[in-house]
């Protein structure tokens, strides 16, 4: 484990990912995850999920943490107050759009395999022909054609390829697509499409304001090249050790995995 000196200022605001960084395998928290970030919260410190999953394919997440703050999904394109059970801020993805940047993309690279989020606390997440559902315990509802992707409001989009890795796919789509639309990598098998300028950064930036908290009194852990943002964003961020080089090359320390309790180890050091 490796670290960097850190800021001489209390971290008010706790940032974390959930998959591959607080949550183990099967959609788990470990006890001394939970007692560290109570520790956290019981020094004064706010904490906020900020997930690439949609509120739908959190809820049970937090429900089981106990969790009554706010989350920021879908990428950042959603707010969501777990206490209400509602949004306080939510960007759809023009559809239109999406299909402009899918087809730039596929006569690039050829056919990709493609899902989608729908948009809303109860919405679904609708899978084309095609796709391999990386989470396969999430609900999804499959189709049968592209077309009825788009037959409700969305807010991101999921592409897959035959042939190429996860990098690969990453590249060669921002290469192709410019800043029509925002392409991240947020896990194994998952390269997505959001509109312009959503990104965890400005969905954890919403949230924080509604808290009245600031990036400089900000830490935040991950585990992806989604997280990227968020750490440009926030003062401090640790990445796991299981974390992809693109993040832990921009990050200020690295803690154990998330199978490890990684988050943990950092919190019990600095919230004594």
């Amino acid at each position: 484990m490796t670290s960097a000196p850190l800021p001489a200022l209390p971290f008010a605001l706790i940032a974390t990912d959930l998959d591959g960084t607080l949550l183990r395998a099967g959609d788990t928290v470990s006890a001394r995850s939970h007692t560290a970030l109570a520790r956290a919260r019981a020094a004064g410190a706010e904490h906020i999920i900020v997930t690439g999953r949609p509120v739908p394919q959190v809820r049970h997440v937090l429900d089981g943490l106990g969790y009554t703050g706010l989350a920021v999904c879908g990428q950042g394109a959603q707010v969501y107050d777990a206490a209400r059970g509602r949004l306080l801020h939510s960007v759809c993805m023009d559809r239109e759009l999406a299909e402009v940047a899918l087809g730039k993309i596929e006569a690039e690279i050829g056919e990709v395999y493609v899902a989608v989020d729908q948009e809303g606390v109860d919405a679904e997440m609708l899978i084309g022909p095609g796709y391999r559902m990386p989470h396969p315990h999430l609900p999804t509802v499959r189709v049968g054609r592209r077309a009825d992707l788009w037959s409700a409001p969305i807010n991101k989009v999921l592409l897959q390829h035959p042939e190429l890795d996860d990098d690969e796919l990453t590249c060669l789509a921002r290469g192709v697509v410019g800043d029509l639309v925002n392409v991240t990598m947020a896990g194994e098998h998952t390269v997505e499409l959001q509109p312009p300028g959503i990104d965890k950064a400005s969905g954890l930036s919403r949230a924080a304001d509604v808290l009245g908290l600031a990036a400089s009194a900000t830490i935040a852990f991950g585990d992806m090249p989604n997280d990227v943002p968020m750490f440009g964003w926030a003062a401090y961020g640790v990445a796991m050790a299981n974390a992809h080089r693109e993040l832990v090359a921009v990050a200020d320390e690295v803690t154990l995995s998330n199978e490890d309790d990684g988050i943990a180890v950092v919190l019990e050091r600095l919230f004594r």
